[in-house]
């Protein structure tokens, strides 16, 4: 298993749940891979269909599956996600996110544009958590 110290700081800030799917899937993508991007990305990949990032965390989903169109592609190439936002999440659930991570304008936002929104939070929190 990965070390706690070892792991990204949004996901020493997750529970043990969401540690462990990043640190064994990680172990088994370095084993495949090396150790290299290619790994992480496959790990987080892992992590996004049973989590969604919500500010500086990761957060149990409602229901597992790919998170957006990206996370549901695989194999080689580009697959743009969305930073770890549940796309497939309903507009409301969606909004209850919005709310906790206070994105002003929520309620007049469409579908994307909340998805953009919660994700330009995330990295502010992300990054705030850091001391950045």
């Amino acid at each position: 298993m990965v070390a706690k110290k070892d792991l990204p700081s949004t996901l020493q800030r997750s529970d043990e749940h969401a540690q462990a799917i990043y640190g064994d899937t990680l172990e088994s993508a370095e084993e495949q891979y090396g150790d290299g991007e290619r790994a992480h990305r496959t790990a987080f990949a892992a992590l996004k269909h049973s989590y969604e990032k919500v500010g500086d965390h990761w957060d149990p989903k409602d229901e597992k599956g790919p998170s957006d169109e990206g996370a549901a592609q695989s194999g080689p190439g580009p697959h743009p996600t969305k930073g770890g936002v549940d796309a497939n999440a309903t507009k409301q659930h969606l909004l209850q996110v919005a709310r906790e991570l206070d994105v002003h304008g929520r309620s007049r936002m469409t579908k994307d544009e909340l998805v953009e929104a919660i994700g330009r939070a995330n990295d502010r929190a992300t990054r705030a958590a850091r001391g950045r």
